[in-house]
């Protein structure tokens, strides 16, 4: 029964195209062009949800446990910014930016292994962000007390993880 229904099927499309008198061959030759192209299966992408899961808790876990270190050198900068202790300040600088490059280094290779090809690109340009903010003076010279903190890592923060939060949601 198939394949009587598939050879009246395959007729009906010569004699469609064989009936038309015209010299024109691309408006005959058109319909039996189209006609594969509208059985071609298409493969679903693939499903990278399970994986994504588990590459985002482990990136909720460097930014829960790791951002704690950056957090507390930022504490110390302030204090001794504030009791006009430039060397100790700096230093707690320094050491701020070298744990955000250790966070960076964190997340680089925690997404590094995603399967999703745009979660490891996205991964990757939180890393950078991260590892460029280490080394920016500005982002610290904006903090001189403890009311500059929330105004300046808020805008800082959004910059490092806006573009893993599409995937982490």
């Amino acid at each position: 029964m198939r394949r009587t229904l598939l050879a009246a099927a395959a007729g009906g499309l010569l004699l469609a195209g064989a009936g038309c008198g015209s010299s024109d061959t691309t408006a005959s030759a058109a319909p039996a062009q189209a006609a594969p192209s509208t059985a071609v299966t298409t493969t679903p992408p693939p499903d990278y949800s399970a994986d994504t899961k588990k590459v985002c808790d482990r990136l909720e876990k460097v930014f829960d446990a790791d951002l704690k270190g950056f957090g507390t050198e930022l504490g110390k900068m302030i204090a001794y910014k504030e009791a006009e202790q430039a060397d100790n300040a700096k230093a707690a600088q320094q050491a701020a930016g070298k744990e955000l490059k250790e966070v960076a280094a964190r997340v680089r290779k925690e997404t590094a292994a995603a399967q999703d090809p745009k979660l490891k690109e996205a991964g990757a340009s939180t890393a950078t962000r991260l590892a460029k903010s280490a080394t920016d003076t500005k982002l610290f010279d904006g903090i001189k007390a403890e009311k500059d903190l929330d105004k300046v890592l808020q805008g800082a923060m959004t910059n490092w993880l806006t573009p893993v939060a599409g995937h982490c949601a």
